[in-house]
């Protein structure tokens, strides 16, 4: 296990207040969408979640509000089967994806899952960034590649967010930290800075929340 590391350089006090207030709000399930068709109207600004199958997106989205069960976790990869939006603030909709990569879920589906999906990253205009999940005990993989490339495809804002960081030993975090924003150089659309997050611990909440405060002023 690693010591609690320091991730506050690069965000001011104020904007971590304004992420402490931002998610300080009473976050709610909105509506879910499992077709383009069913997709609810563009309004505000948009941030996205997502990231390979159980890799922790509902704990963290759950983490990041506050809020034990408002996203809904399982240890079923594929649970998550639609875009899931939820609401809290007037101008900010956060939205939790179908996981990537192995799903217990028919082929047809997750092609159908696929093919929304891109769909989605290429014609929502309002989307501000995609916050891309992996786990900091294993890095990137050869399945996190179509996903990142489909997001360069559509030059939408992208920025990687390890999860459970508090598993990793400090020198074996850092040292995956560089390696990830080495190979995000690659990517004009990619934010270059890795955030380390853990839901259980709450390191790296304060500054994910400050991001996403930042981005969303910027947006608006």
């Amino acid at each position: 296990m690693s010591t609690e590391p320091d991730f506050s350089a690069g965000y001011s006090a104020a904007e971590r207040e304004a992420g402490r207030l931002l998610f300080a709000q009473e976050w709610r399930f909105a509506t879910a969408a499992g077709s383009i068709e069913s997709l609810p109207k563009p309004h505000g600004v948009e941030i996205a979640f997502a990231g390979r199958s159980n890799v922790g997106k509902s704990s963290l989205i759950n983490a990041l509000t506050g809020r034990n069960a408002l996203a809904r976790t399982s240890h079923t990869p594929g649970r998550t089967q639609e875009l899931i939006f939820f609401g809290g603030d007037p101008v900010l909709t956060l939205v939790d994806m179908p996981g990537y990569g192995f799903a217990a879920a028919p082929r047809d589906k997750v092609r159908a899952w696929t093919r929304m999906i891109h769909e989605y990253l290429r014609g929502r205009t309002n989307l501000a960034r995609v916050y891309v999940l992996i786990d900091a005990r294993h890095g990137l993989k050869d399945s996190d590649t179509p996903p990142l490339d489909a997001l360069s495809e559509a030059a939408v804002s992208h920025q990687i967010v390890l999860t459970k960081a508090d598993q990793v030993k400090a020198s074996e975090l850092a040292e995956r930290i560089v390696s990830i924003e080495t190979a995000l150089k690659k990517r004009p659309a990619a934010f270059p800075n890795v955030l380390p997050t853990s839901s259980r611990s709450g390191t790296g909440m304060p500054e994910l929340r400050a991001a996403i405060a930042r981005l969303k002023k910027e947006r608006s």
